[in-house]
């Protein structure tokens, strides 16, 4: 199993040029404790500061290193030539294989950037096929939802791009199982619910007569030295009701406990666990991720 971190692009209450500074800090110390990934999100049109992936990840990427790195896109929201280009340049930039994670959005976020989402799922498959095509160094013509005429990018990507699609019901994971090279499940799963939802997955695979790909889920995590530590550093995010995840789909625990539920996960079928700090206090943050390198030795071992 391997362990990526998606760090958190949302800093409401600190200046834009500190909360960079946690951003790059939080980056050094996943490649410090081996993670095996590097993602950020995508959100748009908000109140408060929230770094758009492209532009950080290409600072973020002097702290990484060789590994796998990439970034969720909202795939409705997003030009898909302008968005492959970018794509390009960055797997330039890195030195890791680029993984693109995407889903589709919501209608709030479209109507800001002046997107009719009643259409999203037919613009997400015309968004990816284009920018499959374009990687791959083709010349594109797409009318139906683009209006593209012979679209093509350069710098093309060195290596293929490996796509996670994004899903959580059973028509989203088909497409995931059919259109990606692997499946990203969603936060909010409990334990009994990503175990129904990679059977989902498996299933879709096999009816695609495909490979099943890499299996991912996210999951937002608070480690401490000891049990009692980490309930009592993650209580006041409970009682704010923290993102509106069941308390019982998070990973908050001592090395041992976070070990033994991603060991569970492991069981059911999950390739890839990409966390995210719970907490807003950057030493907090830091010594989670630091401990990620003995929750990764337990599990090997």
């Amino acid at each position: 199993m391997k362990i990526g971190i998606s760090v958190s692009s949302s800093y409401p209450d600190i200046a834009p040029n500190l909360a960079v500074d946690r951003m790059v800090e939080r980056t050094r110390e996943a490649n410090w404790a081996g993670l095996d990934h590097l993602f950020v999100g995508d959100h748009h049109s908000t109140k408060t500061p929230y770094f758009q992936n492209n532009v950080i990840l290409g600072r973020m990427l002097a702290e990484w290193g060789d590994k796998p790195f990439g970034a969720l896109y909202l795939l409705p929201l997003w030009n898909p030539v302008l968005l492959a280009e970018q794509v390009g340049t960055l797997a330039a930039v890195g030195k890791g294989r680029f993984i693109m994670q995407c889903g589709l959005g919501d209608p709030r976020q479209g109507a800001a950037l002046g997107v009719d989402m009643r259409r999203q799922v037919g613009l997400f498959v015309a968004a990816l096929k284009v920018m499959q095509a374009l990687w791959r160094g083709e010349t594109v013509d797409e009318v139906t939802y683009w209006q593209l005429q012979r679209a093509r990018i350069s710098p093309v990507p060195s290596e293929p791009v490996e796509v996670w699609i994004g899903a959580l019901v059973a028509p989203a994971i088909t497409r995931a199982a059919t259109l990606g090279d692997g499946w990203l499940a969603a936060p909010s799963l409990t334990l009994a619910e990503s175990a129904a939802a990679i059977q989902q997955y498996k299933t879709a695979c096999a009816n695609a007569e495909k490979a099943m790909g890499a299996a991912a889920i996210r999951r937002d995590i608070l480690i401490s030295e000891t049990s009692q530590a980490a309930k009592r550093a993650v209580a006041p995010y409970l009682a704010a009701g923290y993102r509106g995840i069941p308390p019982e789909a998070l990973l908050v625990g001592s090395v041992d406990e976070v070990t033994d539920c991603l060991g569970q996960l492991n069981q059911q079928g999950y390739t890839e666990i990409i966390v995210r700090n719970i907490s807003g206090d950057q030493g907090q943050c830091l010594k989670t991720i630091a401990l990620l390198s003995e929750v990764k030795a337990a599990l090997q071992s």
